[in-house]
């Protein structure tokens, strides 16, 4: 009997606390939301960074991709950052760099589902056309070797590399949100990636903040232990970024 009952205790899910601790960071660092191929968007909120917050790590939240026109020059301008430089820079996966890696690895699966959700924009970016949504597996796997061959084998590793999560006290950056009843250290990657059903809905019980894109809003979000920051940059055109440090949280967008 006490086997089953410390058994069903680990499956109830501990209180969060009444008051949730406040923000508070190791490193000071500013996390911008979901890109979406707005290269201009991107620049414009680099130099307002710079203007605020020189020489301040920016963690850029994945969702670089899909949808806006200029996804190929908005992974090259990262791919340029340093990660220990002056102007430090970590950028995380999010959902859409996974489809393009999936659409990649295996294009007659997972093709038509990237190509759906905004991957037609990227082809075009890396000047590939010719190709639609309900294309054949044959017409897929010549589109996988164009992109392939346009991205190189260095922006193909670039992405494959980018992590899932990063952490600056009790602060994590992730892309879409994490599954409140674990800890962060065992989050899945396709919880990281693709959100979870209690994320937006349960306050997590161990006090740690996450912040995200991937959901959007219709202006920056902060309380329970989330700070969202997805306005859908590709159509609002207005890029979200949040800078943290000792004071808490401060918004600046486009």
């Amino acid at each position: 009997m006490r086997a089953l009952t410390s058994r069903l205790a680990s499956w109830i899910r501990p209180a969060a606390p009444a008051h949730y601790p406040a923000l508070a960071v190791s490193e000071p660092f500013v996390a911008v939301g979901d890109i979406h191929g707005r290269a201009d968007l991107l620049e414009s909120i680099a130099e307002r960074i710079g203007r605020a917050y020189p020489g301040r790590r920016t963690v850029f939240l994945g969702d670089y991709i899909d949808r806006g026109e200029y996804s190929a020059e908005v992974l090259r301008l990262l791919m340029g950052t340093d990660p220990e430089g002056p102007y430090p820079v970590t950028c995380l996966k999010g959902n859409h760099e996974e489809m393009c890696l999936r659409f990649i690895d295996n294009p007659a699966d997972s093709g038509r589902h990237w190509l759906r959700n905004g991957g037609l924009q990227t082809l075009a970016s890396f000047g590939i056309g010719g190709i639609f949504e309900n294309a054949e597996a044959e017409q897929l796997e010549k589109v996988r070797d164009s992109l392939a061959e346009a991205m190189g084998d260095d922006m193909l590793e670039w992405l494959r590399a980018l992590p899932t999560k990063w952490n600056s006290g009790n602060v994590w950056a992730v892309h879409a949100g994490a599954d409140p009843d674990l800890p962060m250290t065992f989050q899945s990657e396709a919880t990281l990636l693709w959100g979870h059903p209690e994320f937006l809905r349960a306050r997590r019980p161990d006090g740690q903040w996450i912040v995200h894109g991937h959901t959007i809003f219709r202006e920056p979000v902060a309380g329970d232990g989330r700070v969202s920051i997805d306005l859908g940059a590709y159509a609002t055109g207005r890029l979200q970024a949040a800078a943290f440090d000792e004071s808490g949280v401060t918004f600046l967008s486009t």
